[in-house]
């Protein structure tokens, strides 16, 4: 039951990232003139859906607090590359992003150490 907790962290952290690459990817690039910035941004926080990726982060900040009070920090921490695994995959899936045999041999090394630390 305590690794609810990590799971938690991971699962709204990944969908976090994912609804904001979604969204932002739908207004553009970010403009060159100061004003500009100021009125793409106004208009980025002012969509439900960004808004849904900032409360994510927020959640995922109790599960994590919750997560502490379970597992040293030492344990825990590696299972939060999960989430880079799982945002390149569904990078991939979703929004067409390009791999290579780089970018998987990375992702080997990220769950071999996840998988080495946890058993510390």
């Amino acid at each position: 039951m305590n690794f609810f907790y990590i799971i938690g962290t991971v699962v709204f952290t990944v969908y976090g990232q994912l609804i904001l690459k979604w969204r932002i990817s739908d207004y553009g690039t970010l403009p060159v003139p100061f004003i500009n910035k100021v009125i793409f941004l106004i208009k980025l926080v002012a969509d439900p859906f960004i808004l849904s990726g900032f409360l994510s982060a927020f959640i995922a900040s109790l599960f994590w607090m919750a997560a502490m009070t379970k597992f040293d920090l030492s344990f825990a921490y590696p299972f939060m590359s999960a989430s880079f695994v799982l945002v390149f995959l569904f990078s991939i899936l979703l929004f067409n992003e390009p791999f290579s045999f780089y970018k998987v041999l990375g992702l080997f090394f990220i769950v071999l150490g996840i998988v080495i630390t946890s058993r510390a």
